[in-house]
């Protein structure tokens, strides 16, 4: 019998990343929704870093621009407001590294960083999922392990 998976297994540089979840007939659609989104959430992140942006900067911004303000959508129209600024466009400049064609991607992700700083997102997220369905949870990598 052909058991159901979802593998990922990614090598690009030092970066490895391999996803994998066997599904069997006690497998919820929540749970291999929630299974993509990680993938989904690791790719997205390192697709900008592996064109050379730095990802750091645009984060860093992201923050600044949200503040602590309110997650509602009208504080985010006003977070939005700020991007013609010449400070965004600077930031943009330096996530760039001296290569323009990098500019329309660079606003891209800090269009986006800031959409999730002030909570929502374009895209199904683990975060998300976990609000919904709480008994999904990310799992953390084990930790070092002590001498036996």
């Amino acid at each position: 019998m052909e058991q159901d998976s979802i593998e990922f297994l990614a090598k690009y540089g030092s970066w490895v990343s391999i996803k994998k979840l066997l599904i069997d007939e006690s497998t919820k659609p929540e749970e291999v929704v929630f299974h993509l989104a990680l993938i989904r959430e690791n790719i997205d992140r390192k697709a900008f870093e592996f064109l050379g942006l730095d990802t750091n900067v645009l984060d860093s911004a992201a923050s600044q621009v949200a503040g602590s303000g309110r997650k509602s959508y009208k504080s985010l129209a006003e977070a939005l407001t700020k991007f013609g600024a010449a400070d965004t466009k600077d930031v943009i400049e330096k996530a760039c590294k001296g290569k323009e064609e990098l500019k329309e991607f660079a606003a891209t992700y800090l269009f986006r960083a800031v959409v999730k700083n002030f909570g929502f997102d374009f895209d199904i997220n683990q975060q998300m999922m976990s609000k919904v369905y709480p008994d999904l949870k990310v799992k953390k990598p084990p930790g070092r392990q002590a001498k036996r």
